[in-house]
């Protein structure tokens, strides 16, 4: 870390300490997306301001460990190569009183056969030792997701396509290989502390293998179901978040199919642990047509909703956490089709959604 980075995140935490009182109170309902550093200031303030309980980022086994550990279970082993944003990020939030929630991911050659990091390791156990060694080098993490989206195929497999029926055949492969990653490193993370809480499942609205079918077809070669924690899902839509909306259909599950889904979850998993939702990534392209969603609405539209997911959100008891992506709107493209998601524009002005979920 360049001398400047540090220098500027001490400036920009010693002006907020003596800055305004009247931020949101941090709360675990809201978490968020965004980067650690920013031009070399801390970005952990503003997520102060916003009042956002939960960090979220990504630690790639992949990136880390691109060599076979001697001792896999030690994080001081020579084959890894622990991120320095990581470490940063997670001295900023202890700094602010911010939890971090890590997606773990991504599979190195050596555990997949030469494979890319989408395939899922031969051996489940690897990953398990991989996740303790996480949690040994970040001791004040407490929330881990295990992969993210696995029903897309860019990032993860085995998977086929459902077609919209129930998985059977060559099609329980995916989600029977993913229920054996989770269960293992649910199993090395309770290990390593009671206190950690484990978040799988980890579908979005539509995917390859439609939310339904996935919750079905999560379980392990015994006909046990995995265990964990908090059950992840991406609700992004394209309707106001409420409720009380028509269901979807067809296995799907955007915001206002959440009582569907958890319906759903009662029934496979048993309506007395009434797993409670994690939902890491929701967000809302503004102004115009762009290369990642289907959809845009106006600024205005985009502090409506969040205001109202937020609402739902706090309202629920089975929702644990709301998670935004992202901070600030994505970098311009050549050909125009950036993003704008952010709260906050790529100068730093503030959208109506900044507003809006900080005082949600």
């Amino acid at each position: 870390m360049r001398m400047s980075a540090w220098i500027g995140i001490a400036l920009v935490t010693i002006l907020t300490i003596a800055g305004p009182s009247d931020a949101a109170q941090l709360s675990r309902k809201k978490a968020i997306w965004g980067p650690v550093l920013r031009d070399g200031a801390s970005q952990f303030p503003i997520y102060r301001d916003l009042g956002v309980g939960i960090y979220q980022t990504t630690l790639r086994w992949s990136a880390v460990a691109a060599e076979r550990p001697v001792a896999p279970r030690n994080p001081d082993d020579r084959a890894y190569a622990w991120p320095q944003e990581l470490d940063v990020a997670v001295a900023e939030a202890q700094r602010h009183g911010i939890r971090i929630a890590l997606t773990v991911m991504g599979t190195p050659g050596w555990a997949n056969r030469g494979r890319d990091p989408r395939w899922a390791p031969r051996d489940a156990d690897d990953f398990a030792d991989f996740v303790t060694a996480a949690s040994r080098r970040y001791p004040s993490v407490r929330l881990w997701m295990i992969w993210g989206e696995p029903t897309k195929p860019s990032n993860f497999q085995p998977l086929r396509p459902d077609h919209g029926r129930p998985l059977r055949g060559g099609g329980l492969r995916g989600p029977r290989r993913y229920s054996q990653l989770l269960d293992a490193a649910y199993g090395a993370l309770k290990r390593a502390s009671r206190r950690n809480l484990v978040i799988g499942g980890n579908t979005w609205t539509a995917g390859t293998v439609r939310p339904r079918n996935w919750i079905r077809a999560l379980r392990l070669a015994g006909g046990r179901r995995p265990r964990m924690d908090l059950y992840g899902h991406n609700p992004f839509s394209v309707r106001t978040p409420r409720l009380s909306g028509s269901p979807l259909g067809n296995g799907y599950a955007d915001f206002a199919d959440l009582d569907t889904l958890s319906g759903w979850l009662d029934r496979a998993f048993g309506a007395r642990r009434r797993l409670r939702l994690f939902l890491s990534e929701y967000s809302l392209p503004t102004g115009h047509a762009n290369h990642e969603f289907n959809f845009h609405v106006t600024e205005r539209t985009q502090a409506r909703w969040i205001r109202a997911a937020l609402g739902v959100t706090r309202r629920w008891s089975r929702i644990y956490s709301f998670g935004y992506l992202g901070l600030y709107d994505d970098p311009l493209r050549p050909d125009g089709l950036q993003v704008e998601r952010g709260l906050l524009r790529r100068d730093g002005s503030r959208k109506p959604a900044y507003a809006a979920y900080r005082d949600g």
